[in-house]
């Protein structure tokens, strides 16, 4: 019997995500609290940031309530199946979706404020030093998303959200210049 539930450790969600099937919240309560913790940890590795993790899991769980009923066993685990959702949906808030709170949230914070500017970063580094020279052949836009990123110490998204623009166009900027820079200082 033991080898039974070692083949299928999941049983219980699967169980659940029938009971959801069928409209019974309880169920979906029994598969939060089992298994909201360890999805927060994995939709911070991918977001990094508590708040959007916490929007993920709780997104994820609303399309496991809701798409409960398209649950296959024969296709896979039912754990792996919610941590699918999971995982979708924090790459989805990764990628920007529907997300143009971004610049509105460091308003508020008044992040930009705090930090000194990308222009006065550039301005300290000393008219011998190479990095200077370097930087300042970069466009003024991309030379300020570098600098947000390794000197503010914002992430990608921070750094889109600072600027108004999409997030994959700041990863694009950013790997370019990183390039530009690594040929200048060569």
């Amino acid at each position: 019997m033991l080898a039974a539930t070692m083949t299928r450790p999941d049983t219980g969600i699967a169980a659940a995500l029938r009971r959801c099937a069928g409209g019974d919240r309880a169920a979906l309560r029994s598969i939060y609290d089992s298994e909201a913790p360890a999805m927060i940890g994995v939709a911070m590795r991918i977001l990094r940031r508590r708040e959007l993790a916490e929007e993920a899991v709780q997104d994820a769980f609303v399309r496991i309530y809701q798409y409960a009923a398209s649950f296959d066993p024969s296709r896979g685990e039912a754990k792996t199946w919610i941590y699918a959702i999971l995982r979708h949906r924090a790459l989805n808030i990764l990628r920007g979706e529907a997300r143009t709170d971004y610049v509105e949230d460091f308003e508020k914070m008044d992040v930009a404020s705090e930090d000194e500017s990308p222009e006065a970063a550039v301005s300290r580094l000393s008219d011998e030093k190479s990095l200077k020279k370097c930087l300042e052949t970069l466009e003024p836009v991309r030379r300020n998303a570098v600098v947000l990123a390794f000197v503010s110490g914002l992430t990608h998204g921070e750094v889109a959200g600072r600027l108004g623009v999409p997030l994959g166009t700041v990863k694009a900027w950013i790997r370019r210049s990183l390039v530009s820079l690594r040929e200048c200082m060569g």
